[in-house]
């Protein structure tokens, strides 16, 4: 059995999905009542692999919000994901997938150093942030999607918006050593980490957002923030590949300008209908086959029988692990969404 702990991506689509699950008590609820609502499994399902193999998961809604994280409610935000985890394996779960800002607020308030929630004990082992796949996937949408359109990674510049992240440190190490991009361009917050990422790499250059986006042929987003960006795409070259790895989305995927094509990053479609209800809540467009990378990385390790937290901590993400989930991917009939 896999697992999958998500959120909703803000108070007004939480109302929304919440009367479409027929929980009419939380519909009209404020943010305070997201702050102490618990976790609840809203979702029970087969997943087929192209092998012919059948698994079963269960989704956990771990009611944090983004707005928890605006607001500084903080207890509030580390609470949902630590009683979402405790709520997965009290329900027998093998392999449970940190979706979204889970994995993001277990990483950087350090909840690994939390081992008891309530009268449980959790095992560390059970669960896995999915951004080896996600980073995997990520680099193969850049390489299959920019020679779509017009741009030769060989001769291009990518820009790597996040880049000090468990997901963008793995997606720079990859385009370095895998795609050959001409020049990357390391944008993060944190100033030291950006010199220990460009030192590690021994390629790249560090630069503030508004210098690196006007020279990158890319943009990848893997930094997941609580509000979008606004973007003026007069700035950006033409043509332009935008890859938003973030969730909620950094960018509007809707926007149209000539030579600026946006991609939804980090997002697979399995070659098999799966009967579920959970894609629908976040508005995929095929919700019967497209999902997040993350949560595809527990049912790969559920395939495989890899009962470990394949992706943990940061900074830790070797090419030789995205070469294995990325075999596993392929093998059980995942691909990487180039629409």
């Amino acid at each position: 059995m896999f697992g999958l702990i998500g959120h909703l991506t803000s108070l007004e689509h939480a109302k929304s999905v919440a009367k479409d699950l027929g929980y009419p008590e939380y519909a009209d609820q404020g943010l305070d009542f997201w702050c102490s609502a618990p976790p609840q499994i809203v979702d029970h399902f087969k997943v087929v692999s192209a092998t012919g193999q059948t698994i079963e998961g269960k989704y956990v809604e771990s009611c944090f919000l983004p707005e928890m994280l605006a607001n500084r409610r903080i207890k509030a935000a580390t609470r949902k994901i630590l009683n979402a985890m405790a709520h997965a394996q009290k329900n027998g779960i093998n392999i449970t997938a940190l979706g979204g800002f889970s994995s993001i607020i277990f990483e950087n308030f350090k909840l690994d150093q939390i081992k008891r929630v309530r009268n449980l004990d959790l095992d560390f082992k059970k669960f896995t942030t999915g951004n080896t796949h996600t980073a995997y996937i990520i680099c193969k949408q850049v390489e299959a999607a920019a020679p779509k359109c017009g741009i030769d990674l060989s001769q291009s510049t990518v820009a790597v918006c996040g880049a000090t992240g468990d997901i963008g440190s793995a997606v720079c190490r990859w385009l370095k050593a895998r795609s050959g991009v001409k020049e990357l361009l390391l944008v993060a917050r944190n100033q030291e980490r950006l010199n220990d990422l460009r030192a590690e790499l021994d390629f790249g250059r560090v630069l503030p957002m508004d210098e690196a986006l006007p020279l990158a042929d890319v943009v990848v987003w893997v930094a997941s923030l609580p509000k979008g960006l606004n973007v003026d795409v007069n700035r950006l070259k033409q043509p332009c590949l935008m890859v938003d790895g973030g969730y909620p989305k950094n960018i509007d995927v809707t926007f149209n300008h000539p030579g600026i094509h946006v991609l939804k990053g980090g997002i697979v479609e399995h070659s098999l209908d799966i009967d579920w209800h959970i894609m629908n809540i976040v508005n995929m467009d095929v919700p019967g086959r497209q999902l997040f990378a993350c949560f595809a990385e527990s049912m790969l390790l559920e395939f495989e029988k890899l009962h470990t937290n394949f992706s943990w901590g940061r900074n830790q993400i070797t090419l030789e692990k995205m070469d294995l989930i990325g075999e596993a991917s392929v093998r059980h009939g995942f691909r990487p969404l180039l629409t």
